[in-house]
């Protein structure tokens, strides 16, 4: 049975949960629940705090699990990235006094405050750079302010709790992190079914199907406004000048390509959601 570790709360839970009941396994339908079995699928699903998700993973107490890639890398285990799982994106960048740092070498012998210790420790150690690092579990931008740092990394969206606290970003970026699948040293039956899975509900949330009708003498143009992902499915119409197509299509810009359709003499055009798919 494929042992795969959840996170059980925080903003990679519920898109963790939503991703695998779409790649068709059954999950917990109690947040208190911490170990659901699914028989249907041959799993066990552990529910944990994501930061140490990559730890029992990492140790082969669990066969794979999904987190982020910042706390797979700030864990240091012998666990690896399988595959990004496109949500729960993230920048981390150094922060700091303003005017005060203007590149990394500026830190070395200073304080830096993260809950990433491990990730900023590797970070700073490749590039030759030696600092006192101040671990801390949250409002890791408070820091500079109490006096307890003289820098921070953390994560970064739009900078503007950092400016709020007096910080301004400096230096290169240190990671750009999202949600992640792992894997340790299991090759447990069931790991490329999940992949699989969790592929094509990737691949069902960034397209669409588009069927229309068209005249005969359009289709190349048409194809070159839609491709699809190999080939358009062209099927013949009563009237023999006409012919019915069905492509898949990035979601982004659908309705760009539905009015370029309709530019072209296409009809009838239909937008259809895909809920599962294998490529």
């Amino acid at each position: 049975m494929l042992r795969i570790a959840v996170p059980n709360k925080g903003s990679l839970a519920d898109t963790s949960a939503a991703m695998l009941a779409e790649a068709g396994y059954t999950g917990r339908r109690d947040s208190k629940d911490l170990h659901v079995i699914d028989p249907a699928n041959d799993v066990e699903f552990f529910y944990l705090r994501p930061k140490d998700i990559a730890t029992y993973v990492g140790s082969g107490a669990l066969d794979v699990g999904i987190t982020g890639r910042d706390l797979l890398l700030d864990a240091r285990v012998p666990a690896r990235e399988i595959e990004a799982l496109g949500f729960a994106g993230s920048t981390f960048r150094f922060a700091g006094p303003p005017g005060r740092f203007s590149d990394l070498a500026d830190l070395n012998g200073l304080r830096v405050a993260t809950a990433y210790p491990g990730l900023v420790d590797a970070f700073l150690d490749e590039r030759g750079i030696g600092v006192d690092l101040v671990p801390l579990d949250g409002a890791v931008e408070s820091a500079v302010g109490l006096g307890v740092a003289d820098a921070v990394a953390d994560v970064v969206s739009t900078g503007t709790t950092l400016r709020q606290a007096g910080l301004e970003i400096f230096g290169p970026v240190l990671l750009e992190s999202e949600a992640v699948l792992i894997q340790g040293a299991s090759d447990a039956d069931g790991i490329d079914t999940l992949l699989r899975r969790l592929r094509g509900v990737m691949v069902a949330r960034r397209y669409v199907l588009i069927d229309y009708d068209l005249p005969v003498t359009l289709v190349d143009a048409a194809v070159a406004i839609a491709p699809g992902i190999e080939s358009p499915t062209i099927s013949p119409l009563r009237d023999p000048e006409w012919v019915a197509v069905r492509v898949m299509s990035p979601r982004a810009g659908v309705n760009q390509v539905m009015d370029a359709l309709y530019g072209l003499g296409a009809r009838a055009i239909l937008v259809t959601e895909i809920h599962a798919a294998r490529l």
